[in-house]
C-alpha cells in the first residue's frame, strides 16, 4: 500500500483543521459581535441549566466531581501513561508518541484561541462553580473530545470489534457528560462547549491525517 507523500499529507491535515475551523471562526464573530442571537441563546441555555442542577443537590454534587476529574492536569496524564503501556508492552512507540504529542497540542491550543477570543464566563447567581480565565472554548470540553479520540486511535489495533465498540461508547457518552457538565456549573456557555467540541476533533483529526494519511499503513500504524 502506498503511503501518501508528505506535502500531501501535510495538505489534507491543513485542509480538514480549515474545514472545521471555519464554524469555530463564524461563532466567535458572532460571539464578539453579539449578533445572530448566539449570545442570546447561550445565556438563557445556561440560566435554565443551573437553575435545574441548583435545585438537585446530588447532581449539584455529581456535576462538580466530574468537573474536577475531567481536568486536563488528571486526563493527560492518564493517556500519556496507557500511551507509555502501548509503547512499552505493545511496541506502538510512533502511535504512542503521535498521541501525546498531539494531545499536548490540543491542550495548548485551547488556551491560545482563549485569549485571542476573550470572552468572559457566565455571569450566574449562586453559581455551582467558580473557574477561572476565558470562556470560549470550554477547555475541558476540547481537552476531553482530543483525549478520547487520541485514546481510541492509540488502542484501536489492540483491540477486537467488541472492545471497539465498547470503547467508542464509553469515548463519546464521557465527551457529552463533560460539555453537559460545562453547561450545568455554569462554567461554559453551549456555544463554547461546541467550539471546543469541534477544535478538539480538527485537531486530532488533521495530526492524524498529517501523520499517516487517508489510509494508514496496515502494520504497526504508523
Amino acid at each position: 500500500m502506498t503511503i501518501p507523500s508528505r506535502a500531501r499529507r501535510l495538505a489534507r491535515a491543513a485542509a480538514f483543521a480549515g474545514l472545521l475551523a471555519v464554524p469555530v471562526v463564524v461563532l466567535a464573530i458572532l460571539i464578539r459581535s453579539e449578533t445572530g442571537g448566539v449570545v442570546e441563546f447561550d445565556r438563557d441555555a445556561v440560566t435554565a441549566a443551573t437553575d435545574f442542577a441548583r435545585d438537585r443537590p446530588v447532581l449539584h454534587t455529581t456535576l462538580l466531581v466530574w468537573e474536577e476529574a475531567t481536568q486536563a492536569r488528571w486526563i493527560n496524564p492518564a493517556v500519556a501513561l496507557v500511551a507509555l503501556w502501548a509503547w512499552r508492552r505493545r511496541n506502538l512507540g510512533s502511535r504512542a508518541a503521535w498521541a501525546v504529542a498531539t494531545l499536548l497540542v490540543a491542550w495548548g491550543l485551547a488556551n491560545v484561541v482563549k485569549y485571542v477570543v476573550q470572552r468572559a464566563r457566565p455571569v450566574i447567581d449562586e453559581a455551582l462553580g467558580h473557574s477561572p480565565g476565558y470562556s470560549f472554548p470550554s477547555g475541558h470540553s476540547m481537552n476531553a473530545m482530543a483525549a478520547g479520540i487520541v485514546l481510541a486511535v492509540l488502542l484501536w489495533p489492540l483491540l477486537r470489534t467488541r472492545g471497539r465498540v465498547v470503547l467508542t461508547t464509553a469515548v463519546a457518552a464521557a465527551v457529552v457528560l463533560t460539555g453537559l457538565d460545562r453547561v450545568f456549573v455554569g462554567a461554559h456557555f453551549p456555544s463554547d462547549v461546541a467550539a471546543g467540541f469541534t477544535l478538539g476533533a480538527a485537531v486530532v483529526g488533521a495530526s492524524w491525517l498529517g501523520h499517516t494519511g487517508w489510509h494508514p499503513p496496515t502494520k504497526e500504524s504508523p
